[in-house]
């Protein structure tokens, strides 16, 4: 059935608002004061009880007292009548070494329902006994026994329920009132208070927040920095930065998925420039030259690899790397071959320095522990060669050794270190970040989280063990074989 345009249709700020923190901020201080307001009636309600019947043993104590001082048959039956009448009681007795005397009575004494004493006190019979004539009073006769006006054991009145009960009604009727009063002030009061402190700057949050999610290039939706000192200031504060730092992640990534197209776009060219110098060095090869036939092999494979490395860029960008296949390595004719590949040797500056056990080996995938290698190498070389002044001695150092530890798999941990300028402490924070983690002017910084990840799909690790003044010592971690 569709709805009636004409009835009345709760709007959604309406809506949103009953939904929302204030209104249930309000309910919960209601709540609360009213729970409290009812532990505060209970003890209340049983002491008014405890009162109201207090000053009726107080007349009957007085009336007791002048009707004993009186002269026998002094007072007429109808004034006496008048008097317990007008006290709202039927009879006084008294008690004296256990011999009960009848002091007044204005009626033949009826069947007593309930008793109740207050020579003691106990807070919890008196809240039972309260509530007891409140739920279940019906016009019952009542024995109150209290201490006596002098001497004796107890003075006890008889009197009608009904009056007693009409003044406890009245009573919680009148808390009830002071009560609902109470908690609507209270309740105002907290909410305007925790609503200015706590609830108006969350809700500012919210929009702020919303606003970036809509729009987060526009600079407008920026979150103020916050001059508050509470927990709400430090939180203000951290969502502008949380803001300031996804803002420039956004922006990056859009610079990259650019650069990414624009790798694309070069890459097929590229590609077609090294393969035809690939064909030139297989010319090469047919030299019977032997220095031509000693390097060609090296230079064939540099090609080779030069085509795989002009994708590396588009490859990070879609996060796709070829899956290692893991084999068997022996590193030290591997450290061999790669000097010999990057025209590095101990007589060369700098000087490459192997410390390779033999037959030492590794579970790694050849290729990409290679492009890990060459880049920290090519690094620590840029960094030794663009230092200022010139390192005197400058040596790039290799050491692997296997490490047993118990309860643990064997590994070979691999140190490749330099005496090289070092990293300064800034980028050492972002060191293995794509295109910010680099020292070097120029360089990229896509090499070190290619490798970070490289070493990862090999089950490794790679990190930076030391970076002081005079160099860097990067340690890799595999698996041995």
């Amino acid at each position: 059935m569709p709805d009636d345009p004409a009835s009345p249709q709760p709007s959604s700020a309406q809506s949103s608002w009953r939904k929302g923190l204030s209104f249930r901020l309000l309910l919960l201080t209601l709540g609360v004061v009213l729970v409290v307001e009812a532990l505060i009636y209970m003890p209340g309600i049983a002491s008014y009880r405890n009162a109201w019947l207090g000053e009726r043993l107080s007349q009957a104590r007085t009336i007791a007292a002048l009707i004993e001082k009186s002269p026998p048959d002094s007072l007429p039956p109808a004034v006496v009548e008048e008097v317990l009448d007008a006290a709202g009681i039927s009879t006084i007795a008294l008690r004296i070494e256990n011999t009960r005397r009848l002091i007044a009575s204005v009626e033949t004494p009826r069947m007593v329902a309930y008793e109740i004493d207050l020579r003691w006190a106990n807070i919890a019979r008196d809240v039972m006994g309260t509530f007891n004539i409140l739920l279940h009073g019906n016009g019952r006769t009542l024995r109150v026994i209290g201490p006596p006006p002098r001497g004796g054991d107890f003075v006890e009145i008889v009197l009608h329920e009904a009056p007693l009960r009409e003044a406890l009604v009245g009573f919680s009727w009148m808390i009830l009132r002071d009560s609902l009063v109470i908690s609507l002030i209270t309740a105002l009061a907290v909410y305007a208070a925790l609503s200015g402190l706590i609830v108006a700057p969350v809700r500012r949050l919210a929009q702020a927040v919303s606003r970036f999610r809509d729009n987060p290039d526009n600079a407008a939706t920026l979150l103020d920095d916050s001059t508050r000192q509470d927990e709400i200031g430090h939180l203000e504060r951290n969502i502008a930065q949380m803001q300031l730092t996804l803002r420039q992640e956004l922006r990056q990534r859009e610079h990259l998925a650019q650069l990414g197209l624009a790798v694309a776009k070069i890459n097929h060219d590229l590609r077609n420039m090294l393969s035809s110098a690939q064909l030139l060095a297989d010319r090469l090869g047919m030299m019977p030259d032997p220095g031509v036939q000693r390097f060609v092999p090296r230079l064939t494979d540099a090609l080779d690899r030069a085509i795989r490395f002009c994708q590396s860029a588009l490859t990070y960008g879609r996060a796709e790397e070829r899956p290692s296949r893991m084999e068997p390595l022996e590193l030290a004719p591997f450290f061999r071959e790669l000097g010999a590949q990057l025209l590095l040797d101990e007589a060369s500056s700098p000087a490459l320095r192997l410390h390779v056990a033999p037959n030492l080996k590794v579970l790694a995938d050849e290729e990409h522990f290679n492009r890990v290698v060459t880049n920290l190498i090519r690094n620590a070389r840029a960094a030794i060669e663009g230092a200022e002044p010139k390192i005197e001695g400058a040596m790039i150092r290799v050491e692997a050794a296997r490490i047993t530890r118990p309860g643990a798999a064997p590994v070979v941990e691999i140190m490749v270190a330099d005496n090289g300028p070092g990293i300064p402490p800034m980028v050492q924070e972002r060191l293995f970040h794509a295109f910010t983690g680099t020292a070097n002017r120029g360089g990229s910084g896509l090499g070190l989280a290619i490798a970070f990840e490289l070493m990862r799909d090999m089950g490794g690790t790679i990190r930076l063990e030391n970076a002081v003044e005079q160099g860097a010592c990067f340690r890799l971690t595999l698996a041995a074989a």
